[in-house]
């Protein structure tokens, strides 16, 4: 089992973007994220940990302009955390290990598929895609992601 942690090197090389999102809690704008219109079968993981998140099958559009997940691939690599910002009730999502600020979560998703939407910033995450994740590590997740056996 791989050792996830907040890295300080994967930090010193997150964009001005990334950093505000995962360090400072910032939310990018709605419509602007590099992975709200990834397609292709394979896993998001943490930018700064590289603990795995979320996986492409559990990816929906949700037309609100963030990338929307129905369930992490690992519970307990993501924690919530009620948020009482700007005036509003909401519970937001961080990475267990790498302390991440990932979005939030909220009780309008799919109900077929456990009714929650996990609105995450594209900022926050990245993508390895299905042909990758045995390289990099994440094979025990490829059963989970979709695409081609």
């Amino acid at each position: 089992m791989p050792r996830y942690r907040k890295d300080p090197g994967a930090i010193a090389r997150l964009t001005p973007e990334q950093y505000r999102v995962t360090q400072e809690s910032a939310t990018e704008r709605p419509g602007t994220g590099a992975l709200l219109h990834e397609q292709r079968a394979g896993i998001y993981v943490d930018i700064v940990s590289g603990e795995p998140l979320f996986a492409s099958s559990d990816k929906f559009e949700s037309h609100c302009g963030w990338p929307s997940f129905t369930k992490p691939i690992e519970p307990a690599h993501v924690r919530e955390i009620e948020d009482d910002s700007f005036g509003m009730r909401r519970i937001e999502v961080r990475s267990s290990f790498g302390d991440s600020h990932l979005g939030h979560v909220f009780p309008d998703g799919p109900r077929d598929r456990g009714g929650l939407r996990y609105c995450i910033n594209s900022a926050s995450l990245r993508f390895v895609p299905r042909e990758e994740m045995e390289a990099e590590g994440y094979g025990d997740y490829l059963d989970q992601v979709g695409g081609a056996a």
